[in-house]
């Protein structure tokens, strides 16, 4: 469940789903929505345990709610509206030619409305469905910001360590070129060079460490608990081509919810039919029918009501254009993933090559076939494609959460 303090892990359906607002929105609706049954059913693709799994449970339980208390709320008005065909009570209260004051109890019940009302219970069913996805969409933004500073943490710690690695390697090149230059073997520019060299390394060792401090910090900033203690990647599947990502589903409830009020505003164009009935204690229930028509005649109205017919074609665009898009990013980010595998797959190669080619130039210095300065070249090359190399498969991971978010698979539907 998600909001301050709630206890249930994203990944898990079985810890009180039938709390979740979504479930809630979708035993009450008045007409079963397809929108809901769809964000119900949708399961996450994080492990059920581990360091993504304690991630994903702590942002979540930190969550402030904001759509689930809209959600809440528009569940509530849609409860409201649909009893909206039942007779209305209230008192009416008249001011008397003789300065007295009559009160009586006036019941109004429609008849024949054009549909009005019908409207209305679809544009607050539709209403839900909307915040329904956007409940769903919110909880999936949130678990992959959460994922998404701790996969940029242990990236850094990685890249870290490489360069700290590198740092004390090019430190005893630096001081082997150090004696070179006190015995006259070689020249104090070559020196220098080094000492540059080694210099930037240890810059990219303390960037790297406060990069991995501040994911961490913001991390830790939008969870319940410190998660300093975690480390590792998680085992995330490949993309299945589905479900349909969560922005399609809002843009449907978007349509659903712009079809009904164009119904509603077409109904205001027709009569409506009424009966009346007004009680008092003089003379007892009186009543009668009332026939109106809500926005009357004009010579605007054929122009209106054509453009309330065209809704429809415009709400089929919308839906249409939306999943493009959407399939479009998703087809974008496969692109890259693959891209990256490739890259990682050869990556790997060249440089146990270049691991074999430093190997082999360092025997070679010790027996004085290669400079030092050549070595040094070689290393700086190899210690580059080793960080370069790491970073691939983090790059990864945060491409695979991207489409699960769009997809709406890093939360379970159930449990929202």
């Amino acid at each position: 469940m998600f909001g301050f303090g709630a206890g249930n892990r994203p990944d898990q359906v079985g810890l009180a789903p039938e709390d979740g607002e979504i479930r809630r929105a979708g035993a009450e609706a008045e007409r079963r929505s397809a929108l809901i049954d769809d964000l119900l059913s949708r399961q996450s693709i994080l492990p059920a345990s581990g360091a993504y799994a304690e991630v994903a449970q702590a942002v979540t339980e930190a969550n402030a709610g904001v759509a689930r208390a809209e959600l809440r709320v528009a569940r509530l008005k849609a409860e409201a509206k649909s009893k909206n065909w039942l007779p209305s009570i209230g008192p009416s209260v008249n001011l008397t030619s003789l300065g007295s004051i009559a009160a009586s109890i006036l019941i109004e019940q429609a008849i024949f409305d054009g549909g009005a009302r019908k409207a209305e219970r679809a544009y607050a069913a539709a209403d839900v469905e909307v915040a329904a996805a956007t409940l769903s969409m919110d909880a999936n933004q949130r678990v992959f910001e959460g994922l998404g500073h701790y996969i940029r943490a242990q990236r850094a710690r990685e890249q870290a360590q490489l360069a700290e690695r590198a740092v004390g390697r090019m430190a005893e090149y630096e001081r082997i070129m150090r004696l070179r230059v006190e015995g006259g073997m070689s020249d104090r520019s070559e020196q220098r060079v080094i000492e540059q060299k080694a210099a930037e390394m240890r810059l990219t060792m303390t960037n790297d460490r406060f990069t991995a401090d501040q994911a961490m910090a913001e991390l830790n900033a939008m969870a319940a608990r410190p998660l300093n203690h975690l480390s590792g990647l998680g085992a995330l599947p490949q993309d299945q081509g589905g479900p349909e990502p969560v922005s399609v589903l809002k843009a449907r409830g978007d349509g659903a919810r712009t079809l009904a009020e164009a119904q509603l505003l077409r109904a205001g164009y027709g009569p409506n039919l009424k009966a009346v009935g007004n009680w008092d204690d003089d003379d007892g229930l009186l009543g009668g029918l009332s026939i109106g028509v809500e926005n009357g005649l004009g010579l605007g109205n054929g122009a209106e009501m054509a453009a309330l017919n065209a809704t429809g074609d415009v709400v089929d665009r919308r839906i249409a254009q939306s999943a493009e898009e959407a399939n479009r990013r998703i087809v974008m980010l496969n692109h890259e993933l693959a891209t990256l595998a490739a890259r990682e797959a050869e990556g790997a190669g060249v440089l146990a090559q270049t691991e074999a080619s430093l190997a082999m130039f360092t025997e070679q210095y010790k027996v004085g076939r290669r400079p030092l300065m050549e070595l040094v070249g070689m290393f700086e090359t190899f210690s580059k494609m080793e960080r370069d190399q790491a970073s691939l498969k983090y790059e990864m991971a945060l491409l695979r959460l991207e489409m699960a978010r769009d997809r709406g698979v890093l939360a379970n539907g159930a449990a929202l």
